[in-house]
């Protein structure tokens, strides 16, 4: 009785497992078919037929409108930043690239799928009319952006220096919205500014010197060599690198600025993507630190991005500047154009960039050490006293309002700064400014 129950259980056991084994191998089986291309380009092929011969106004459509149209939409399902770009998008991409153009002097990008404003450069059309970063384009003319790819957004924002374009600007922090008629014009920028936004910089008697990226240009590392020799020449003792509102450019340039206060064949950055010919390791290639330790706070915000997260985010990690102010914007990919056989090409996002501690940056961005918020308004200020004719723009009782306004984020940088200098004279031993830095940041002396 005993074994013939052994035999029943035994028995209904191994037929539950063939039962749920079959049902294992049919799911991989299914799963394995929805992924081979084989099937799948049979069915793209039957549905492009179905359309050319079936839709009301078939006649109209080519097979390259349909290949075409399936393309958009097939790289715009992936990221903001991926896209497919016919012969004429990529024609106008490679003229971007190559010459000047008019524009409006606003850095934008997809943010939880809506146009929004990276920074706004400065001395450009859309400073000047108090756009900030942050802002929501949700017109362009009369065109809505809710479902308009990036790259079309920047082709309606640029054109002809002189000539006038509407937008339609949306505050997320006050829910306003505002009409600005805006006249596109070239933009040229200097890269490193200083506090009164010259090129003289200066060093008052806290001995801390002040330096501003604007934007990493082609000459954003030697213009920053040659302020930071002036400020050292006059004997500085900290230094504060703003990098607020500053949207990126050139990788190259992120290395070179990251490598002048490090050693050399520090780890900088690194890319990394599913292909490894997409793989790269970026390390300080200079001569060593060129302050010698004396300790950096890095300023950054909302409106600093990409290559400005590179910096901040490799010097934090290797205890060099202890980063002040607001998370960043978290533009961290890579895209490759990769040209295709018919003239168009792809904008493909084949990698992410990675902090030396192997933090990711794409969508999430450099936390500061020290979080010092500030209000729409008090960055709206700080823009227009930065900007060249903003007090000129205002009314005498809003220009001194401007002119009295306080950089917090500011006060805060050079009080930390001070107090590291202040508490390595009170050390019983001599010490090096660079382990006055690091003790404070959590580093090993």
């Amino acid at each position: 009785m005993k074994r013939s129950a052994i035999y029943a259980v035994v028995s209904l056991l191994l037929g539950l497992n063939l039962v749920i084994g079959a049902r294992v191998y049919l799911s991989t089986a299914q799963a394995a078919e929805n992924d081979s291309p084989y099937p799948n380009i049979e069915l793209f092929s039957f549905v492009m037929e179905k359309v050319r011969k079936d839709y009301v106004d078939g006649e109209k459509l080519t097979y390259q409108d349909l290949v075409y149209g399936a393309l958009r939409g097939m790289l715009n399902t992936l990221d903001p930043h991926s896209e497919f770009l016919d012969a004429t998008k990529y024609r106008d991409l490679q003229d971007d690239t190559q010459g000047a153009f008019g524009g409006l002097g606003i850095v934008v990008a997809m943010k939880d799928d809506h146009l929004t404003v990276v920074t706004p450069m400065e001395d450009s059309p859309g400073s000047k009319a108090g756009i900030l970063a942050g802002d929501r384009i949700v017109k362009i003319n009369d065109l809505v952006t809710e479902k308009m790819g990036l790259s079309e957004a920047v082709k309606q924002l640029r054109g002809e220096p002189g000539s006038s374009v509407r937008i339609t600007i949306l505050r997320p922090a006050s829910g306003q919205v505002k009409e600005h008629l805006l006249k596109r014009a070239i933009i040229n920028v200097d890269m490193v500014k200083d506090i009164n936004g010259k090129r003289e910089y200066p060093l008052g008697e806290n001995r801390i010197g002040y330096v501003r990226l604007v934007q990493f240009g082609e000459k954003t590392s030697s213009e920053l060599q040659e302020a930071v020799k002036k400020l050292k020449g006059q004997g500085m003792e900290g230094l504060v690198l703003d990098l607020r509102w500053n949207p990126g450019g050139l990788l190259e340039q992120a290395v070179d600025v990251s490598e002048k206060f490090l050693p050399r064949n520090e780890l900088v950055v690194t890319t990394e993507g599913r292909n490894p010919a997409q793989n790269s390791t970026r390390r300080a290639r200079g001569r060593g630190d060129m302050i010698e330790g004396i300790p950096i706070v890095i300023l950054v915000n909302a409106g600093s991005a990409s290559a400005s997260e590179i910096v901040a985010g490799c010097l934090q990690d290797l205890k060099r500047a202890i980063v002040v102010g607001e998370r960043t914007f978290g533009k961290g990919s890579v895209q490759s154009i990769i040209p295709l056989q018919d003239g168009s090409a792809l904008r493909l996002t084949t990698a992410k960039y990675f902090t030396p501690s192997h933090k990711v940056i794409h969508e999430q961005g450099i936390t500061p050490d020290i979080l010092v918020p500030m209000t729409a308004e008090e960055e709206r200020d700080i823009v227009l006293r930065r900007m060249t004719g903003g007090l000129e723009s205002l009314d005498p009782a809003d220009r001194e309002r401007v002119q009295n306004a306080r950089d917090v984020q500011l006060e805060r940088a050079i009080d930390l700064l001070q107090g590291i200098n202040l508490f390595s004279q009170r050390l019983p031993e001599p010490s090096q400014a660079g382990d006055k830095l690091g003790r404070l940041a959590g580093a090993k002396p």
